[in-house]
């Protein structure tokens, strides 16, 4: 739909030079019918189709144009009618202008955008074009003798009810710092009507009431604006929520102000031979426009100072959770650490919390959702903390707390922490299990410092995440050099990535029975010039936490896609041998993800069914966000989808239902006790019974002895993936050692350490 509002602007101007062509009145009927149901469908068919809000105004807009409609086509048939009848296309568009008026009303309550003065403002234009309205066409038109004066009197108000419309879109202006296409084609589309309304209420002032269909055309034109806005791919804009600093005089506002200001004094002069009792209407007007000016006033310094108020609120508190921030609660921290007096045995202790697991929370079920998580989080902190231990939200998914006292103190809080993650919160209707890790660090009054004291609790933040979900950890000193370890690795990682110094292994995926691989698996290496080789268990991490590993997964996918086709093109691998690669959570979250594939897939002549994508269990519960959405097209492209460390996270039958998995990978830890442990192997025996009942594939990693590799063939796993058949290589080194035709040795091998 996103260029339908250039088709239908084009359409809809067209049948507009039709009508006023006024070829025969059929055609004039069938393009007014035309261009106006058009409209209507534009009304509601837009927003829906961009999920603009809120949905009922638009509804209002639709059915204002259906009566405007019918008051354009009532009218040349009723204003020849005697008596009242005239007055049902009044009556008809009239009752549109109502809807019309609904919807901007709608519209402004949507954006917080009713101030005060702004309905002031309206007010006195309101007035000020009455008085010009009333004096200038309604008078005329009521002293029309051969017409009842209600139909008189009507015919010369239209104008202020464009007025009166006019003010509620342009208050809508007020409140934004752009200009959107849909906005741009409302304030037009409100001229347009301004003007045919003025021009029936001249003729009208002349005792005529319908002229030609020349005097449609501007509601025509309007019309057409009209759904352009419906349909423009700016309309959810419309109703989004903006409040730009106040600008109560600001140079827009003023310039609505003084015209209508001038409206009295030019309509003493322009109209010298006045009755006395309209002069003191005038007169009476200007007096109450005044008394409103001065309201307005007041009202625009209250104003100020509400908002002078709000915004030093937003400086010291988080927007989301309304809890202080950062800086107020370094403020508060400063404060404590004033108080202490010299030789105090206490300390300030500072409690830093990160939520395990948010970004999956976010990407799962929706940022919406991780919103509300953190509003809750917050407001149970705040209620389970003592009154005098401060409580803010530090950005993301962060909160800290601080506390006046000795250590038993702080691990009484660090429990009461311990506790408010311990219930599920309730969360848009369902319930959602997280845990926090808690960094806590302290300072005496007489050599705290409060920057260092934060740092030191981010310090040991890190560290309990490190060590699990769920724990906290005491800062100490040696800490610093681990944080000093992890920032050198993550500059060394982008200069690797920008010098190439990461690589590409492979490592076989083997038919169990045959011994002959069945694929690969292409895992990333860093050798690092000076360290030497670097473990993916220490990078990765890291690239996660820096935002690296999007692109780190795309080098790796690239080469190793470019590798295959080398192969396959001499003839190294057979046609039904494949590639496995890693995806990560956040390059599932990009939509373009399968047009890249698909690309490089043609790029290297790669077929797509020779390419499996892993990723881990917890990407299963975003089956129906865009990481499931991108998974279905890559698995519409034929790839094979596989679920990696399967046994470890959101093991649930009804994701892998929904899901579009092709197969499993069973997480190494439940291998390692086959043929030992009788646990492991009824795990594994009830794995592979549900993956083919699925008709998934399974493929166990890990696998380190002929025992194990015995025990999975006997319950049905048909590839195996470890250190049995041999580690992950170089490509030159795989192609030498793993040719489709030659079956794979089976030494053993000594344990080594799997983590990548």
């Amino acid at each position: 739909m996103t260029g339908k509002w250039r088709l239908f602007a084009a359409a809809g101007l067209a049948a507009t030079v039709a009508y006023t062509a006024n070829l025969s009145p059929v055609l004039n009927a069938a393009c007014l019918v035309l261009v106006g149901a058009g409209t209507v469908w534009a009304c509601f068919a837009g927003p829906r189709r961009h999920r603009a809000e809120p949905r009922t105004a638009w509804s209002l807009l639709g059915v204002a144009v259906l009566f405007c409609l019918a008051g354009i086509l009532l009218r040349p048939v009723v204003h020849d009618l005697p008596g009242l009848l005239p007055l049902l296309a009044d009556g008809a568009t009239i009752t549109g202008y109502a809807a019309l008026a609904a919807f901007l009303f709608a519209m402004l309550r949507r954006r917080r955008s009713l101030e005060w003065h702004a309905v002031l403002d309206g007010l006195i234009v309101c007035l000020a074009g009455a008085l010009a309205a009333g004096l200038l066409l309604a008078a005329p038109a009521a002293a029309v003798s051969d017409r009842p004066l209600l139909v008189s009197v009507v015919a010369g108000l239209y104008p202020l009810f464009d007025v009166i419309l006019l003010l509620l879109l342009i208050n809508l202006t007020f409140t934004t710092t752009t200009w959107p296409g849909g906005l741009i084609a409302l304030m037009f589309a409100m001229f347009s009507m301004f003007v045919g309304d003025t021009a029936y209420a001249v003729v009208g002032a002349a005792g005529v009431t319908y002229a030609s269909p020349l005097f449609d055309a501007p509601f025509l034109i309007g019309f057409v604006l009209v759904g352009v806005a419906a349909l423009h791919p700016s309309v959810p804009l419309l109703g989004q929520a903006s409040r730009p600093p106040v600008q109560a005089w600001s140079w827009r506002r003023i310039a609505l102000l003084v015209p209508a200001f001038a409206v009295p004094f030019g309509l003493l002069v322009a109209l010298p031979e006045m009755s006395r009792g309209r002069r003191v209407g005038i007169a009476l007007v200007g007096v109450l426009m005044v008394a409103l000016l001065l309201v307005r006033a007041v009202t625009a310094v209250r104003a100020q100072a509400a908002a002078q108020r709000r915004a030093e609120h937003q400086a010291m508190h988080d927007a989301l959770t309304g809890l202080p921030n950062r800086y107020m609660i370094g403020e508060e921290v400063a404060r404590m650490l004033r108080r202490l007096p010299a030789g105090d045995p206490r300390r300030v202790w500072v409690l830093l919390l990160d939520l395990d697991g948010f970004k999956l929370v976010n990407d799962g079920w929706g940022h919406d959702t991780g919103d509300q998580l953190l509003i809750e989080v917050g407001r149970r902190l705040r209620a389970g903390a003592p009154v005098a231990a401060p409580v803010a939200a530090v950005g993301g998914d962060g909160f800290m707390l601080a506390t006046l006292g000795d250590r038993e103190q702080a691990m009484t809080l660090a429990g009461l922490v311990r506790e408010v993650f311990g219930h599920p919160f309730a969360v848009r209707g369902g319930e959602l299990t997280i845990t926090c890790s808690t960094g806590i660090a302290s300072a005496g009054g007489e050599s705290g410092r409060v920057e260092a004291l934060m740092r030191d609790a981010e310090t040991a933040m890190y560290r309990a995440k490190s060590e699990g979900p769920g724990g906290f950890t005491v800062f100490d000193a040696a800490m610093h050099d681990q944080v000093r370890e992890r920032i050198d690795l993550e500059v060394a990682l982008r200069k690797a990535l920008e010098e190439g110094q990461l690589s590409v292994a492979y490592q076989p995926i083997v038919e169990m029975g045959s011994g002959v691989p069945a694929g690969a698996e292409a895992l990333v290496r860093w050798a690092h010039p000076e360290r030497g080789a670097i473990s993916p268990a220490t990078f990765i991490p890291i690239a996660e936490d820096a935002g690296l590993i999007g692109a780190i997964g795309d080098r790796v996918r690239q080469e190793a896609l470019r590798q295959l086709g080398a192969w396959r093109e001499a003839g190294i691998v057979g046609d039904d041998f494949y590639l496995s690669v890693n995806v990560s959570g956040r390059q599932l979250t990009d939509p373009r993800l399968p047009h890249d594939v698909a690309s490089e897939l043609r790029r290297y002549g790669v077929p797509a069914r020779c390419v499996a994508v892993e990723m881990t269990e917890s990407v299963l519960v975003d089956s129906a966000g865009v990481a499931g959405r991108v998974l279905f097209e890559l698995r519409e492209m034929g790839c094979q989808v596989l679920i990696d460390d399967f046994g470890t996270g959101f093991s649930a039958l009804g994701y892998l239902r929904r899901f579009p998995a092709t197969g499993i990978k069973i997480d190494r830890s439940f291998v390692t006790g086959l043929g030992v442990n009788p646990g492991d192997d009824e795990i594994v025996r009830a794995v592979v019974a549900m993956c083919h009942a699925l008709e998934l594939s399974v493929i166990a990693e890990g696998v380190e002895t002929r025992l194990q590799r015995d025990t999975l063939a006997a319950v049905g796993v048909a590839k195996g993936q470890g250190w049995l058949w041999g580690p992950a290589v170089p490509p030159d080194d795989f192609a030498r050692h793993w040719h489709t035709n030659r079956a794979a040795a089976l030494p053993e091998r000594p344990r080594r350490d799997h983590a990548c």
